[in-house]
């Protein structure tokens, strides 16, 4: 018998979108147990969903509130070092030194905030790699507390407490939990008043001010959200690696890694840091394996190739670029 439907009640609609998200929840669920006897693919994965959080943090100031940052590796060392500092000197929970560096970091971010961005020009840009620069030479000379250029070694204690387990999957899950944040802030900032008056800021600062919104406010709330979201990832990129050092954890290099990576997805996009990190983090994966004791120049080549290719032909990134493709052929599915 066919069951009828209440008069004026609308039909029950099924979108893609809503199988998309469904089948993506199933395959993070699924996939690590497919990978638990491949544990270098699973590093590998665990990896991008690292990177995919932190820039997916940069997307959020970057992409959504226009802010372009090239120091945002001042905010993921601020989150390695204090989490592990204080696990190391005073055995306190990284979990704890987690929310110690965030909190640090967003202090950084509120105060290069509101120093900068009532500024015009390039300001904003330079002194975020100013500041990282800065913290970099700090981390190498207060070496009674950092250990200088050798850098801090966490020891391993597992345990739940210490974020340190025997097996990978944990760290999956882990991984899997920060990388979603951003991305639910982002399709959040889609779909709220905050998210349009930010990007109203964004695409034309001087209208959105006529209109009555307060753009300073807006963009240092967001870059402040980010720098927290960024601490994180790098809290937890020190408990997963277990050692960490300046030149490293503050370089420009890692900034620009989470640049490229939002620019590869998709600038702007919730789901562009996910698919740039895994695209990027998979073909350095995918490289190593095949140029195994080859000059290191080797995979810089083909890295570099990638996102030439990208920028010439794919410039607003893939996923704006899938969705162009696909435009025409979407639909609603209903059903009743």
């Amino acid at each position: 018998m066919d069951a009828k439907r209440e008069p004026g009640k609308p039909a029950l609609t099924i979108r893609p979108r809503m199988i998309g998200y469904g089948l993506a929840a199933f395959s993070a669920v699924l996939f690590p147990f497919l990978l638990q006897n491949e544990l270098y693919y699973l590093d590998t994965l665990i990896l991008a969903l690292l990177w995919a959080s932190a820039a997916g943090a940069w997307n959020l100031s970057g992409g959504y509130g226009g802010l372009l940052s090239l120091g945002h590796a001042a905010f993921f060392g601020i989150g390695a070092y204090a989490s592990s500092l204080l696990f190391v000197k005073l055995d306190v929970s990284p979990w704890i030194g987690m929310l110690v560096g965030a909190f640090l970091a967003a202090l950084v971010g509120l105060v290069i905030g509101l120093v900068t961005l009532r500024m015009k020009g390039p300001f904003f840009a330079l002194i975020t790699i100013a500041i990282a620069e800065v913290l970099m030479i700090v981390a190498v000379n207060w070496s009674d507390l950092t250990n200088g250029s050798q850098g801090v070694n966490i020891p391993y204690k597992p345990g739940f407490e210490n974020i340190a387990f025997d097996s990978k999957m944990p760290y999956y899950f882990f991984a899997l939990t920060i990388c979603l944040i951003p991305l639910f802030i982002a399709r959040w900032l889609e779909r709220s008043r905050y998210g349009y008056e930010l990007m109203a800021v964004r695409d034309n600062e001087a209208a959105a001010q006529a209109l009555g919104i307060n753009s300073v406010k807006l963009k240092v709330s967001i870059l402040v959200i980010s720098s927290a979201i960024t601490a994180v990832a790098g809290a937890f990129y020190a408990q997963y690696i277990t050692i960490i050092e300046p030149y490293h954890e503050f370089s420009f290099a890692i900034s620009i890694q989470m640049v490229l990576i939002t620019m590869i997805g998709g600038l702007g996009t919730a789901w562009g840091p996910v698919i740039g990190s895994l695209i990027v983090t998979g073909l350095d994966t995918f490289l190593r394996d095949i140029f195994v004791g080859a000059q290191g120049g080797v995979q810089a080549l083909f890295y570099g190739l990638m996102l030439v290719l990208v920028v010439l032909f794919v410039p607003q990134g893939l996923i704006p670029w899938l969705k162009q493709r696909i435009s025409s052929g979407k639909g609603d599915v209903t059903c009743g």
